[in-house]
């Protein structure tokens, strides 16, 4: 059995979206296992000095802009710059990723297909209509509990994981916590690979 990555991530997050199936990839690789953590991004940076995008300055906007064009395509991706759905609270969907779990369905393709529903394929996450057709999209025959996300123990869950992340001082995502090791970004994804192979 290799390691365990704790995976915190927003279903909201173009970075979280550049780094997914790369980690994916890598834990399969290491035989590492993923602990997926959505999280509320924004109440994370209320407690630790992060802005959201329509309040950072306008130097810091165009520079995410110029490094999300960057990794697409170093990475090869499809990556809408500025989507028609986006900004959106990502909720439902995070919620629809924990009530995945619960019902003992492995989240990895339900997350990639969200995030790529956001930044390739103009798809509105918090549509529950949309989160079904993602779902079955990315293999999930019967997504039934696309049906129950709105349950408030989902949002409980969902509370837990952002408190958790504030707690072990998460202040962006991606996050991956290997051996109490933080690693932040996607673009350290080199070094979580480290971790995975000590």
């Amino acid at each position: 059995m290799g390691k365990t990555v704790d995976y915190y991530l927003a279903t909201t997050s173009p970075f979280t979206y550049l780094g997914h199936a790369r980690m994916l990839e890598m834990a399969q690789r290491h035989g590492a296992v993923l602990n997926y953590k959505p999280i509320d991004a924004l109440d994370v940076f209320a407690v630790s000095g992060g802005l959201p995008l329509n309040q950072r300055p306008p130097q810091r906007q165009a520079y995410r802009l110029a490094e999300l064009k960057r990794w697409r395509d170093h990475l090869g991706l499809p990556l809408n710059l500025q989507p028609q759905f986006f900004p959106v609270p990502g909720k439902l969907a995070a919620c629809a990723v924990i009530a995945a779990m619960e019902a003992g369905a492995d989240p990895g393709g339900l997350i990639g297909g969200i995030l790529k529903g956001v930044w390739a394929e103009e798809r509105n996450i918090e549509d529950p209509v949309a989160l079904r057709q993602i779902a079955v999209a990315a293999g999930y025959d019967r997504p039934e509990f696309v049906d129950r996300a709105a349950e408030s123990r989902y949002l409980q869950i969902y509370a837990a994981n952002t408190r958790e992340a504030i707690a072990r001082n998460v202040f962006g995502v991606p996050t991956y916590i290997v051996d109490e090791e933080l690693f932040w970004g996607q673009d350290r994804l080199e070094f979580v690979e480290r971790a995975l192979r000590t």
